[in-house]
């Protein structure tokens, strides 16, 4: 069975042995587990962004930086072709792990959001009920988003929950205000509409393939307002293609659901939906999470589906205004 996180842990050394290239910083802490910080106490870069995105992965997608036209409006942004959507978005990409380490006499708490194919090895979240997956692998690969690094005991903790050495995992760190940041953020795009397929109620299972494009947010001055440019960027301005093999009737059953135009929060930025919902994610409507475009063709009949629409003046205001 094809491992995500020995694809994954390919890329890592990578970025190991060009961290300084790409503006990162890599350490060992005591118990051997492997540090790369890719923005919390160095500047990162948009590369590195793509092969942390790459990791996220599990080296089932490719990331490419390209110059986006959305409705007259010409942003920076990323392309994303992902091979095979379901292990590569539900299995690793998706931040389905709340890791929330309790600290302990010697260790303080630490929580952060995570995401890549440790998740596969974790399985601790409720998507594993459908993705019939499990990896091989005897080493990890998690990426966090979180303004701090872990100690040695949280990923201790981490390894653990993912049944390796901890000297065999590897930790991946980036806050949402920060380069790297970004560009994984807006990476997202096919996972964000293949999950939204599943929320409606869509067979994920029938999806063989996936491609979108997501304009790059601006970094931020605090993560509290990246989290909002990072995600309108993908309601407002994101584009997602699919590829599956079904019924027609079936697709048209969901079609309409799907775009973030669904959503009764649609249309207001998210900073203020969630200064609005007290911070609260929960709060808002998991309609809203979903590109602003897609398009699904049925492999079975040749046909294709189309909703939503990306809008440019809020991509304009959010992003630049």
């Amino acid at each position: 069975m094809i491992s995500l996180n020995e694809i994954a842990a390919g890329i890592v050394e990578r970025m190991v042995g060009e961290a300084e290239r790409l503006g990162l910083v890599v350490s060992r802490l005591p118990n051997g587990a492997r540090i790369v910080d890719a923005g919390v106490e160095v500047p990162g870069s948009l590369e590195a962004g793509r092969l942390f995105s790459e990791c996220c992965m599990g080296g089932l997608g490719v990331v490419q930086f390209r110059v986006l036209d959305l409705g007259g409006l010409t942003l920076p942004g990323v392309e994303v072709n992902v091979h095979q959507p379901v292990l590569a978005c539900m299995a690793a990409q998706y931040a389905g792990w709340a890791v929330n380490f309790p600290g302990s006499a010697t260790s303080r708490p630490y929580s952060a959001m995570g995401s890549g194919p440790a998740r596969a090895l974790y399985r601790g979240d409720p998507i594993f009920e459908i993705v019939d997956y499990r990896d091989p692998a005897a080493v990890a690969v998690i990426a966090l988003e979180s303004r701090e690094l872990p100690s040695e005991e949280a990923a201790g903790w981490i390894a653990e929950k993912c049944r390796v050495s901890p000297d065999r995992l590897h930790v991946l760190v980036a806050p949402t205000a920060s380069l790297v940041g970004s560009v994984q953020i807006a990476a997202r795009i096919v996972e964000t509409g293949l999950h939204k397929m599943h929320e409606v109620g869509f067979d994920i299972g029938t999806v063989v393939s996936g491609f979108g494009s997501s304009p790059l947010a601006p970094v931020a001055g605090d993560d509290v307002k990246a989290i909002g440019r990072t995600n309108d960027a993908v309601f407002y301005g994101g584009r997602a293609w699919y590829t599956v093999r079904t019924d027609d009737a079936l697709v048209a059953g969901v079609i309409e659901a799907l775009p973030s135009m669904a959503s009764r929060d649609y249309g207001v930025p998210f900073a203020e939906l969630f200064e609005r919902y007290g911070g609260d994610f929960y709060q808002i409507d998991p309609l809203l999470f979903s590109p602003a475009e897609l398009s699904i063709t049925n492999g079975t009949s040749g046909r294709t589906f189309r909703t939503g629409r990306v809008d440019a003046a809020m991509l304009e205001k959010v992003l630049l205004g």
